[in-house]
Order: structure tokens, then sequence, then C-alpha cells
């Protein structure tokens, strides 16, 4: 049985910390929210380790290169697992990923997005072995709040 919590560490990854919500802005939900053994993560962008918006921002394709992209939808990993982390009290917890639903801010002539996106399941397959392989979408967006190149949310099965 995999160590989640353990093989962060051994990857040298640190997860994001809170996102600090800017000033006059209401999110009216939850990041997480557990009914039963069932997680729901709400969006998530990439953050930076103290949980700030990462750079750069803007479309992929037209801002940002596909690598930068890439590297956002990393990011937006780093960012989800910090906030489950932080509502579990351990990543250990999670059985198995279920579902990833991943949003690129792309430019209109932008088809990548697999790509883009493989940032996120990547990581997330490094740190959960096959319990992190799960049904997932990818899409283009025309445009994501605070102008954020990725957002992802997801679904997961506790023990």
């Amino acid at each position: 049985m995999s160590n989640p919590d353990q093989r962060l560490k051994e990857l040298g990854l640190v997860p994001a910390g809170p996102f600090p919500i800017p000033a006059g802005m209401e999110i009216p939900l939850s990041f997480i929210k557990v009914y039963g053994n069932r997680v729901m993560v709400a969006g998530h962008g990439p953050q930076n380790e103290d949980g700030s918006l990462a750079q750069p921002l803007g479309k992929v394709g037209q801002d940002l290169t596909m690598e930068q992209g890439v590297e956002a939808a990393r990011l937006t990993a780093l960012a989800m697992l910090g906030t489950i982390q932080r509502e579990l009290g351990s990543l250990n917890r999670i059985e198995s990923w279920v579902r990833v639903f991943g949003m690129v801010n792309a430019a209109p002539d932008f088809t990548q997005h697999t790509p883009v996106i493989n940032g996120f399941s990547n990581l997330i397959v490094e740190v959960f072995g096959e319990a992190g392989r799960c049904v997932r979408c990818a899409v283009g967006m025309s445009s994501l709040p605070l102008n954020i190149p990725i957002e992802i949310e997801a679904e997961l099965i506790l023990r």
C-alpha cells in the first residue's frame, strides 16, 4: 500500500498553502465536501507554496506556451493536494481518485488540452500510484476566474 504523504516528501514536492481570497471577492462555497466516503473537490488553480496565485496568468496558446500550461497544471495539483491534506489531515485517507475535470483557459485555436492537463494527472499518479489513475476530461474554456490558465476539480473515494 502506498503512502502519499511520504511519497510527496520523497519527490521533494510541497503542497500549496491556503488560497488567500482577494479583497472584495466573495466565494460562498467549500473547497471540499465530504459525503460519506466520497470527497468532492472544488475547482483549483495554480498556486505557489505560500498559496498565492502562480504566474503567468492568461490563455494557454496565447499568453502561455504549452509547457507553461503543463507546469500550471502541476502547480494546480499541488494546490489541490494542499487543500485535501489540510481538510482530511492526511492524503493517506484517499483510497482512489475517481474523476478529474480539467479546464484550460485557451486561445481560440489552441487544441492541446489533453497534454496540458496531463501535467496534473502525471503528478497525481506519481504521488498515488494506480490509485491516482481516474477518468478525466480536459476541455478548453474562453476564460477562467482571475485569468488563471488552469482550473481543475476532482472526485475522490476515502478509505
